[in-house]
Formats: structure tokens, C-alpha cells, sequence
């Protein structure tokens, strides 16, 4: 990932690129972590035993929106999850057409075997994201803007105004 390779020269133009790029690195070297420590793990899996960590039950729905995944996306994560006997579902009493999603006996006790891990991998990630322009602050600075107006948003408001311009 040398800086002066064509991707980094054109700057903000490969952003998506880029972040493609440190996702994979950070998703590489999490599965070697884990391998590391002899746990059976994928990062992939990681926003959902999160979320459902400290014993929580959620709808599918409630799920999908609190890892920011799509609704399909989010289903097959958990196909994955249950196959893996991570999680567990089961109807909700109070609305038969939903079902529950929380942490099986399974996952429960690998959340425990993982804590320290997560302890050693959060300590790593902080010494190499904190940086002069802190990477996670620089994440949520541009979350923040998406929310307010998307890059599409974006694009299409300045090809208007130009073309109102000529």
C-alpha cells in the first residue's frame, strides 16, 4: 500500500477504494488475531455478537438497523450465525410473525473466551488509528455528513446547479 501508486494519487476520487483496501487489511490480520488465539471466529460475524453481547434479544428488523446492515444482508449473516450455533431465534410471544435473535449457550461462552481478545485487538487498532487526524473521528465526522445529505445527493445537487449555470 505504497502512497504512490495511481489509487492514492488521485485522492479523494478512490475513497471508496481506499477504505475497500483498509477494511480487507483490518479483516485479514482480525482472522490471523483469532486464529492466533485458537478461536474459530470471522470479523463478518463480529457486528452482531456485539450487539447481542450483554444478553439482548432483538427482531431481525431491530438488528439490521442497529449494525447499519440491509435487511437481506443482515438474514444472511444470521443464517451463517445459527449454522454456526452463535445465536439462537424464537418467536416473539408478543408478535408470532417476528422472531427473536439472541446469543446461544454457544456464543455466550465464546463472547467469553473473546473479551480479552477484544481487549488486546481494541488496545492494537487505538495504536495504530490514533493518528494527528484520528481516524475514527475522521469516520464519524463523514457518517454524520452522509446523514445530513448522501454522496449521490451530493453529485446530483452540483450537476443541477451547473446546469442552471450555463
Amino acid at each position: 500500500m505504497g502512497n504512490d501508486n495511481k489509487i492514492n494519487q488521485v485522492g479523494a476520487l478512490a475513497i471508496s477504494t481506499r477504505m475497500q483496501r483498509l477494511a480487507d487489511a483490518f479483516r485479514k490480520d482480525g482472522e490471523q488475531i483469532y486464529k492466533l488465539f485458537n478461536i474459530d471466529f470471522q470479523p463478518k460475524w463480529f457486528p452482531v455478537i456485539i450487539t447481542l453481547k450483554n444478553g439482548e434479544s432483538l427482531t431481525i428488523t431491530e438488528l439490521a438497523d442497529e449494525i447499519g446492515y440491509a435487511h437481506p444482508s443482515t438474514i444472511s449473516l444470521l443464517k451463517e450465525l445459527e449454522k454456526n450455533k452463535l445465536i439462537v431465534s424464537k418467536k416473539d410471544k408478543m408478535d408470532e410473525r417476528k422472531r427473536l435473535i439472541s446469543l446461544s449457550k454457544t456464543g455466550t461462552e465464546l463472547v467469553k473466551k473473546m473479551d480479552p481478545i477484544w481487549d488486546f485487538m481494541k488496545e492494537g487498532i487505538d495504536s495504530i488509528i490514533n493518528t494527528q487526524n484520528n481516524l475514527l473521528k475522521a469516520i464519524e465526522e463523514v457518517e454524520n455528513k452522509l446523514q445530513q445529505q448522501s454522496y449521490f445527493q451530493k453529485v446530483l445537487a452540483l450537476k443541477i446547479a451547473k446546469e442552471n449555470h450555463q
